[in-house]
């Protein structure tokens, strides 16, 4: 591919945004490419996490604004590339079962701080900047911001986000909710690919149903938690990795799933 690179090392799949030059910004052909890899991302059996980031020490920094061109299409044809071309691949993006961690160097601007916020968890180092620059554009924010940025940071903030298009450095998004870990320079993918490899290594089923639970939640009333979470532990309780599980804790044996402690 042109511009992303994609592979698949035990369990942990690495998506690049590999246009350097251009800040990984966001064009027809990288647009095309996310959304071939992303719709095959449900079927890869092997992938137990993933890992989004950007090749040259920039995330993404939107939208390639050089190729947008203002007013070319019909409001009609407008919506239809945004729901086809982009919409379609940020969807299946959110409802992957498997844990999704977005790896954020240099900029993630517009679309790109969108596409970050697709992950489960963000990291960042002390050269991240988060901006809703959709508003310097005369633009609404995209790629399910709308969705995914008021249940992060509350509706105001949200609204204060979008409507300033301000800037927040790495520790400002922490602050915010938005990051959940401040890296030190250069070892926000080594973070990141400890924390996936130690997903790859729990309970696909249990991980599964658990994100798909917390995905629903703001959506649902009390009843129909408790129904997914008695119908969820029901089938995890079936699972060979809970049997195996149980009778290492009872042979005295350390768990197979270990969360990893900070970067030394």
């Amino acid at each position: 591919m042109e511009t992303i690179q994609f592979e698949i090392q035990e369990g942990v799949g690495t998506l690049i945004l590999n246009r350097p030059t251009r800040k990984n910004a966001i064009d027809a052909v990288m647009r095309e490419e996310l959304k071939e890899v992303v719709f095959s991302l449900p079927q890869q059996r092997d992938l137990r996490a993933l890992i989004i980031t950007g090749a040259g020490g920039t995330f993404c920094a939107g939208g390639d604004i050089s190729v947008m061109g203002a007013g070319t299409l019909a409001p009609e044809d407008g919506r239809h590339r945004m729901r086809h071309d982009y919409l379609s691949w940020i969807e299946t993006l959110l409802r992957l079962e498997i844990p999704v961690i977005s790896a954020v160097e240099g900029a993630a601007y517009g679309a790109g701080f969108s596409l970050a916020l697709t992950a489960d968890i963000v990291l960042a180092d002390p050269t991240s900047r988060f901006c809703m620059s959709f508003m310097r554009l005369g633009l609404v924010p995209d790629c399910a911001a709308f969705y995914t940025l008021p249940r992060i940071v509350g509706t105001q903030r949200a609204k204060e986000l979008a409507f300033s298009a301000r800037e927040l450095n790495a520790d400002q998004a922490h602050a915010l909710g938005i990051v959940l870990e401040v890296l030190p320079q250069g070892r926000v993918l080594e973070r990141a690919q400890q924390m996936a490899r130690c997903f790859a290594m729990a309970a696909p089923a249990a991980l599964a149903m658990t994100k798909r639970a917390m995905n629903v939640s703001m959506n649902s009333s009390l009843d129909a938690m408790m129904d997914i979470e008695a119908d969820a532990q029901a089938v995890a309780r079936t699972s060979q990795w809970h049997t195996d599980a149980v009778q290492r804790f009872l042979n005295k044996k350390p768990s197979a799933f270990q969360w990893p402690g900070s970067l030394d």
